[in-house]
This record gives C-alpha cells, sequence and structure tokens, in this order.
C-alpha cells in the first residue's frame, strides 16, 4: 500500500508513523498541478488538504483507490468522477468545534482588551518610564452585559455562545438558510443583528446565501464600536467595503481568521489598514490558523488514520 500526502506543510509538523503503519508512507510539502500526476502514479491512496484533483487527473491515476481530506470541504476533488472511477473520498468533521470556538473569543477580547497597544506600550519601554503604576491610554470594555449576535448557529456557533455566556453576554442568532429553529437564545434579523449587537461573529457556511451576505450597506449599519468576526469563510464579508468603511472612518472593529483569496494576496485592500498606524488598532487577521491548535491538530490527525484503517478494513 503506498500512501502520499501532497500537501503536508498544510498540517505543520506531526509524527508520519500515524500513517506509515498502513505501508509506504511518501509527503511532499507542497504540490503544483503539473507534480500530481508523477507523483501520485503509484498511490492506492492519497492525502490532501487543498491540492485540486479533477477528472482529468483522477482518470490518470489508475492505482488509486482512497482520497484523504484533511479537512472538511471537498470542493477541491471532483466528486462525480472519483465516483464513476470508483475511488473513495473521505473528509473530517466536527475536529475543530473547540478551536475555532476559543479563537473567536480570543480575537474578540483583544480588541475589548486592546491588547495589542498595551503590549507594545510595554514593549517599548514606555511603562518603564511612568509615573504611576498602570497606564489608561485607550478605554476597555468588558464583554460581561455585552450583546453578542452569531451568524450560523451550528457547532461552532453553539460552542461561540456558550463561551460568550460564561463571560455574561447576552447572545443572540440569525439563520442564514431562513430556517428559524427554536434554540436556547433568540433568533435576530440580520438588520437588527448589525444594529444591535456589539459583537458579531460569522460561522456560516460559503454559499447562495452567505456570499457578499455582508457588504458596505450592512456594515453602514453595524452599532458605534461594534466588533465584527468573520470565523466562516472568505467570501461572506466583502473585504474591499470593509477596508472603505474604515478608511471612511466608521467607528467598528473586523477581526477574521478566513479570507475570499488564500494565502491572502498582496493587493488586499485589508493590508493597507493594517499598515495605517491609526487604523491598525480596528483590525486582526490571522492566516486561517483557528483550527490549527495543537490538540485540535491531532484529534485531526487521528480522525483521518481513522479513515485510512475503516477504508482498509471494509
Amino acid at each position: 500500500m503506498k500512501i502520499v500526502m501532497l500537501d503536508r506543510a498544510t498540517l505543520g509538523e506531526f509524527d508520519s508513523k500515524i500513517f506509515e503503519k498502513f505501508g509506504e508512507f511518501v509527503s511532499y510539502p507542497v504540490t503544483k498541478s503539473n507534480e500530481i500526476i508523477e507523483r501520485s502514479k503509484d498511490a492506492e491512496i492519497i492525502i490532501t488538504n487543498k491540492v485540486v484533483l479533477n477528472a482529468e487527473t483522477l482518470e490518470k491515476l489508475p492505482k488509486l483507490k482512497l482520497i484523504c481530506i484533511t479537512a472538511t470541504g471537498t470542493n477541491n476533488i471532483d466528486l462525480v468522477a472519483a465516483k464513476r472511477l470508483n475511488i473513495a473520498v473521505k473528509n473530517v468533521a466536527g475536529y475543530s468545534t473547540f478551536a475555532v470556538a476559543q479563537h473567536t473569543l480570543a480575537l474578540a477580547l483583544n480588541f475589548l482588551g486592546e491588547m495589542p497597544y498595551y503590549t507594545h506600550y510595554v514593549a517599548r519601554g514606555e511603562w518603564a518610564k511612568s509615573e504611576i503604576f498602570c497606564h489608561l491610554e485607550r478605554e476597555l470594555h468588558d464583554l460581561y452585559a455585552k450583546s453578542w449576535g452569531i451568524i450560523g448557529y451550528g457547532a461552532i456557533g453553539k460552542r461561540v455562545c456558550a463561551l460568550a455566556q460564561a463571560f455574561g453576554a447576552d447572545v443572540s442568532y440569525h439563520s442564514t438558510s431562513g430556517h428559524i429553529r427554536k434554540e436556547n437564545v433568540p433568533h435576530k434579523s440580520l438588520d437588527a443583528m448589525l444594529a444591535e449587537c456589539d459583537i458579531i461573529s460569522i460561522h456560516a457556511p460559503f454559499n447562495e446565501q452567505t456570499n457578499n451576505l455582508i457588504t458596505l450597506d450592512s456594515i453602514k449599519k453595524l452599532k458605534k464600536g461594534a466588533i465584527l468576526l468573520n470565523l466562516g469563510r472568505g467570501g461572506i464579508v466583502n473585504e474591499s467595503d470593509v477596508a472603505a468603511a474604515l478608511k471612511g472612518g466608521q467607528d467598528f472593529y473586523f477581526g477574521a481568521d478566513v479570507l475570499k483569496h488564500e494565502p491572502m494576496e498582496s493587493n488586499n485592500p485589508l493590508l493597507e489598514i493594517m499598515a495605517d498606524s491609526k487604523l491598525s488598532r480596528r483590525i486582526l487577521i490571522t492566516p486561517h490558523i483557528a483550527w490549527a491548535y495543537k490538540d485540535t491538530k491531532n484529534v485531526l490527525l487521528k480522525k483521518v488514520a481513522g479513515n485510512i484503517e475503516s477504508f482498509l478494513n471494509a
């Protein structure tokens, strides 16, 4: 059994033994489209995160029996072609709920506590020069009694709800599908959520209903000083509109772990905001790492190995 991992770099460091026990294991940090066939021609199992395996490519891999995706999304695989060619495709789901929820809280708390400013103040040696014991240049805000709106009330949204409630926040949710269920928190329309909530976090999938859900018109409706967080998918929030609103002087904060194009494009207008000394405090962007906390990544790897094992034992 030969197993080929095409984009190992997307998982960082891990012990290869978890896959070597199934057979010959070969991995590549990254694989370009013109390298897939040569690297995978003898593979019976391919492990990949984001490498695109289209019909033309799959047809040239006659030994391939199983594709294991080290993520939840399967849009990089031609599932119709895989089925026609009798190639099984297995993804992993539900592994990152706790990590993404934690990351969401981390972004919100950094904004509320002005952490980037205050840690830089200390690092510059300014506190050491102070005549008093503290420094109160930036206003700090409690999470307690704040209104937190959640767009997308699946497993991650519900976990964020629990964490926010533990801090004493008042939580509501908005359904992007239009199916309003009886939940433990009230449902709000999007317009009401934008106007009323101090913090709004997005945990919805990307689809026809959520594509460009948050645009300039939406952003203009935000409550003064609101925090908008996108932990769902890039493309749900219009990044150019966020940049335009911040440049225009609107009072809000934006945090994200996902962007429409990943890796981030060099001409993304949000980079200009991050480089602006006056506006940079209003934006926090992390490079799609909310899923990648160590314990969570270990769960992911075990689930991938479990998918291989269950396929081989079927």
